[in-house]
């Protein structure tokens, strides 16, 4: 996928960083639903590690806080993470901070993320892992 960054970030870049954040999720869910995620993602070798008694294929994992939902597992499975942790979740739905929460600093080609604890609450959650098996 990181050889399409570059067309796609014009288009990122214009919207807001909140607003790309869900385009660019929605569309990895699409480019997986499709196979094209999987041809896309370069392959990585096997490193496995093992860490309190679990197995994981590799040490590089997906914190918390990309997916808050966890509506995203299968196409973020694509892009090769030994793990992935889905949340942060609350029991009741809650809308996070108030907009914009959101900043780019271009220069320092960084993301300040001031989203807050916002989340669909913990039933949407657990159904969400459900559905992705």
């Amino acid at each position: 996928m990181h050889a399409l960054y570059p067309l796609f970030r014009p288009l990122l870049f214009a919207a807001d960083p909140e607003v790309a954040h869900d385009i660019a999720l929605s569309g990895l869910d699409a480019a997986a639903r499709v196979g094209l995620a999987q041809l896309a993602s370069p392959k990585l070798p096997q490193a496995p590690i093992e860490a309190m008694g679990l197995r994981f294929p590799n040490r590089v994992g997906l914190a918390a806080g990309l997916d808050k939902n966890a509506a995203h597992l299968p196409g973020l499975a694509t892009l090769g993470f030994g793990f992935i942790e889905a949340g942060t979740v609350t029991p009741r739905a809650q809308p996070g901070n108030p907009r914009p929460r959101m900043f780019r600093l271009t220069s320092a080609e960084a993301l300040v993320n001031r989203l807050g604890f916002n989340n669909d609450g913990v039933a949407a959650f657990v159904a969400n892992v459900a559905r992705a098996g």
